[in-house]
């Protein structure tokens, strides 16, 4: 029996690969239970989802206080502040020469410190292209906002001959 659990855990192993397993606050306390009736010797040569050492701190520490919301940050990175981002796509959009390295200098002016990687995938999201072709094209707005006063004196102050 044990060594057909043994081989269904490989199997399972092998199905998820490199990702992390997220458990609940009631299963970390069943499989805290079950180790502290196991022991740290044997949790070496059976422990595989969960390392004997977490095992053993789950044991010590109690679940609740691990897992009570207190600290609510997951794996990774923070994510960037929708103001932050705001500002940037901002700052793209009015100074379609400014580059990623600009804007970053710019945000960090500012008091933001902003990597140029956050900074690309943020203006890649919202649809506005690298500096070189960002300069390149420009959108309508811009263009009618730079040459609104000779559309204006085309309109208005033009002699009918």
């Amino acid at each position: 029996m044990i060594d057909y659990l043994i081989e269904e855990n490989r199997v399972l192993r092998e199905q998820l690969g490199k990702r992390r397993v997220r458990l609940t606050d009631d299963q970390r306390r069943r499989l805290a239970v079950r180790a502290m009736a196991v022991g740290r010797a044997a949790l070496n040569g059976v422990a595989c989802m969960v390392t004997p050492d977490t095992l053993t701190r789950w044991c010590r520490n109690p679940v609740a206080h691990n897992c009570d919301g207190s600290r609510q940050r997951g794996p990774g990175r923070p994510r960037t502040s929708i103001d932050v981002a705001q500002l940037i796509r901002t700052m793209a959009s009015g100074n379609p020469s400014w580059g990623d390295t600009r804007i970053r200098g710019a945000m960090f002016n500012l008091g933001h410190d902003v990597g140029r990687n956050t900074i690309k995938r943020i203006l890649a999201d919202a649809g506005l292209e690298p500096a070189p072709e960002r300069s390149r094209r420009t959108t309508c707005k811009t263009f009618l906002k730079a040459h609104l006063q000779a559309i204006a004196a085309v309109d208005f102050f033009t002699v009918e001959v």
